[in-house]
């Protein structure tokens, strides 16, 4: 059964006349003032409201193609997935346990992305060929063999996760018979030989999952004289009966299966396998990582106890390390022993792991945090370290081969980040590639590009002692996305491709693969403001000759005659800000227009990164989901991606998080007010999630804003007392803190008209409905103007057609209410108002 929060049935009985009290009569006040009766009562009805026929219009137009490249990049897959999902799909039994949803009667991921379409051409110009889907289930999950020569689709039913064969050259797809997967904890698998893979399956003979009719006692947790400060996480395990139904849905059997005939074999004994991952060149070994038992009612699975072990195909199993339960672990730290188990890729069949040399205690001072052990096969042996690093490892990407790896590190305290070479047996010193600030995007080196091996590994590729790098391509002119060739003998990097080379500044250009070992010859996907992304091939000497390969229609052309401008200026103390400003269809220049701003503010640790540039103004307007850019279609001026920086130390930066969010918003509306295109009197300010935040501590805090839309945000910091975004310390190391920046200790003060908006089964930790449903109860029981919108089944983030369609209604419904239609306000109001109260 659906529980509704107290609000929502309150609202609810006063739209239809129910009982008279205090919060039903605060319900029925969720309107503006100036909202007549019939208006607020209205827009208390509880149904799905549909948004103005041009967003409808915009909402309901044809996705755009997304692409993928074959292994052996001779295939290019055009995928046209489905764009939303129904609420009757949101609405399926799902369980909510160990931090996970899922689907029980198929053990697969409550959310799927679905492939309505799929079309594979080859390179660099052969046909296209449509790839016909049977009808019924949710094909999704494409992926090729090392070879290219076959793909694979998953396909959900209404009661299991089938597996699918295609043949690229002939097109043809066909069902394995027999054989159910097992896909919520882990969906790779592992390639035998070209036409064998290991996988993980429902048990053939597990039975019904556990049933009970009452409760076996009540839940109950100790801590006795420990320190064991959890972040809040949602969808926890309560009691033991819902710890056997999760490990009931959590064991899977590693399976063998020939695509050629279909055969299928069970593997060594089920588990509750979390990991598979092939390990060495052969195909014969894999690494899995298998839950244990007992569980924690305090984390999630990924924290709970965990056995590495190695095994092959004849069933051999070896333990090589065992991952402790996290719990109990300071604040930002980790486990001490083993963590992050890493399988080689190469001959040598090795198997790393993490084990912190500092306690797991990031406060703690010392020379390294992390070490890599070694242990190599036959895995009997006592393990060996061979490499230590300065900071906590964040990440680890085997170069072909296995020999080498990248080590990337991160810094908390200072928030930076490095990028290491290592060489994996410990025998030469590491080589630093990068360091910087997690936030300097212009010094951002790209993401290295993968390939696949002959066991489905994705290693690191290396072409001649050389790796490429793929970027965004930062700067203050906007992103240019780039391809790099990082030669490791000298750690010199050459620019192979960049968009926007030979003089060309209308069209931004991504890369999307290397089709050879020189370089030679690369695709990209290259767009403009009014062309959509196609695919080309780009060859010759320089990567100057450009031939389309699959070229995409515009799904809405009613979009073209909308305004972008890229606007940068400087707050009071000299911070670089900016926005997108983005004008309505039909707009005349001089006009002053009703303005909405989107924003989500970001700590930096010093100004001049805080001012750096992000988007191009060349990508393609598409405008999908609740994107606030769909109040263009109603008429409002829209500033996007207003830039919210609070600079300061990491440790002490939000002392300073009001008063520099102020500052950003009267940068911003000073801004606009003086193009021309804006009316302060009629600025609406919104955000999700820390945006979200942010918005109801504008309008705590200033008298900037006419109104607010605050969606899937949190507002009271002591729901939170161990640390939220950036914050590190405690509640209880900074009470005045947390208070301050606690939107609900200042709802009396709080007039502007606020929109609620809010998944009411958001699992993002620290974003529980609670917040929302309680900031409305506080903004209502003290005379504030607060509309409360709970959507049915939605998460944090909204997915289903009519939750989308809805919310864009309520937005719309709400600016027109709060500062009127979006139409030309005709009068010049540019004086100052008052920014702090």
């Amino acid at each position: 059964m659906q529980h509704r929060p107290l609000s929502l049935i309150l609202s609810l009985a006063a739209a239809f006349g129910g009982f008279a009290s205090s919060a039903g009569a605060a319900s029925t006040a969720t309107s503006a003032p100036s909202a007549s009766p019939e208006a607020a009562a209205g827009s208390l009805a509880q149904t799905y409201r549909q948004p103005s026929a041009a967003m409808r219009e915009v909402l309901d137009s044809k996705a755009l193609p997304t692409y993928q490249v074959s292994s052996d990049q001779r295939t290019l897959a055009i995928i046209e997935n489905r764009k939303y999902r129904a609420i009757s799909e949101l609405a399926r039994p799902v369980l909510r346990q160990a931090g996970l949803r899922f689907d029980p009667a198929t053990d697969s991921p409550q959310l799927l992305t679905v492939i309505d379409a799929l079309t594979l051409r080859a390179l660099p110009d052969g046909a296209e060929r449509r790839i016909a889907l049977p009808a019924g289930g949710a094909f999704h999950h494409l992926r090729f063999s090392p070879d290219g020569k076959r793909f694979l689709l998953n396909r959900r039913t209404d009661t299991a996760v089938e597996l699918w064969v295609g043949d690229v050259a002939s097109g043809q797809l066909k069902a394995v018979p027999k054989l159910k997967l097992h896909t919520f904890l882990e969906s790779d698998l592992v390639w035998v030989n070209d036409h064998e893979v290991l996988l993980l399956s429902v048990p053939a003979k597990r039975g019904a999952a556990p049933a009970f009719s009452a409760p076996s006692g009540p839940s109950i947790q100790e801590s006795l004289g420990r320190n064991s400060p959890e972040r809040t996480q949602q969808d926890l395990l309560t009691n033991a009966q819902e710890a056997a139904v999760f490990a009931f849905h959590a064991t899977s059997q590693l399976t063998r299966v020939d695509l050629n005939t279909g055969a299928v074999h069970a593997v060594g004994e089920p588990g509750m396998f979390t990991h598979l991952e092939a390990l060495g060149t052969g195909g014969g070994q894999v690494l899995t990582m298998r839950l244990l038992a007992p569980f924690s009612y305090q984390v999630g699975w990924d924290d709970f106890a965990a056995q590495a072990e190695v095994r092959d195909v004849s069933g051999k199993v070896t333990p090589v390390g065992r991952r402790k339960l996290k719990e109990g672990v300071p604040v930002e730290g980790v486990i001490t022993g083993p963590r992050h188990f890493f399988a080689s890729p190469g001959a040598d069949a090795a198997v790393y792991w993490v084990e912190a040399l500092d306690g797991g205690d990031t406060r703690v001072q010392a020379p390294n945090r992390d070490r890599l052990m070694r242990l190599d096969a036959p895995y009997t042996g006592a393990p060996r370290e061979v490499y230590r690093v300065a900071q906590r490892l964040s990440k680890l990407d085997f170069l072909e081969g296995g020999r080498q790896a990248l080590v990337q590190d991160f810094d908390l305290t200072k928030m930076r980040t490095s990028t290491e070479l290592v060489t994996m047996d410990g025998s030469a010193p590491g080589k630093r590639l990068v360091e910087r600030s997690v936030r300097d995007r212009y010094r951002d080196p790209g993401t290295p590009l993968t390939r696949t091996q002959a066991n489905g590994r994705r290693a690191v590729r290396v072409d001649g002692g050389a790796l490429w790098y793929f970027g965004a391509g930062a700067s203050p002119e906007g992103d240019k996305p780039f391809i790099d060739r990082l030669t490791l003998a000298d750690n010199k990097t050459t620019r192979v491709f960049q968009s926007g080379r030979n003089g060309d500044t209308a069209h931004y250009e991504r890369p999307l693969a290397v089709l050879d070992a020189a370089g030679a010859q690369v695709l990209t996907v290259r767009e403009s403001v009014n062309e959509p992304g196609s695919v080309i091939l780009r060859g010759g000497a320089t990567l100057a000759d450009m031939k389309t390969v699959t070229e995409a229609k515009d799904p809405t052309p009613q979009l073209r005659d909308i305004k972008r401008e890229f606007v940068r200026f400087k707050r009071a103390d000299g911070v670089e800000l900016s926005f997108w400003m983005y004008l309505p269809p039909g707009y005349k220049t001089g006009e002053r227009r009703p303005t909405f701003v989107w924003a989500y503010p970001l700590e930096y640790t010093d100004a001049s990164t805080a001012g750096q540039v992000s988007g191009s103004g060349n990508r393609f307007n598409t405008f999908a989901g609740t994107s606030p850019l769909m109040l263009l279609l109603d008429g409002y001026v829209v500033l996007m991606d207003a830039t919210m920086p609070v600079v300061g130390d990491p440790k002490t930066v939000n002392d300073t998080f009001i008063a520099q969010i102020t500052a950003n918003a009267q940068a911003v509306i000073d801004k606009a007010v003086e193009l021309g295109v804006s009316d302060r009197e009629k600025f609406v300010v919104g955000g999700h999630s820390y945006g979200a935040f942010m918005t109801a501590n504008l309008l705590a805090h200033t008298d900037l804003f006419k109104a607010g839309i605050a969606r899937s945000g949190a507002y009271n910091r002591t729901l939170t007392p161990f640390g939220f975004q950036s914050e590190r310390r405690t509640y209880w190391e900074a009470q005045d803190v947390y208070q301050k920046l606690s939107p609900f200790n200042f709802a009396d003060k709080l007039k502007e008209p606020l929109l609620l908006i809010h998944g009411e089964a958001d699992n993002n930790s620290g974003t529980f409905p609670i917040q929302s449903a309680r900031l409305y109860q506080a903004l209502a029981g003290t005379g504030g103007n607060v509309r409360y919108v709970s959507l049915p089944f939605e998460s944090h983030g909204y997915s289903a057609r009519e939750s989308l369609g809805h919310t864009l209604w309520e937005m719309s419904d709400w600016m027109r209410r709060q500062v009127g239609p979006g139409a030309p306000t005709g009068g010049a109001t540019d004086a100052k108002a008052p920014a702090a109260r």
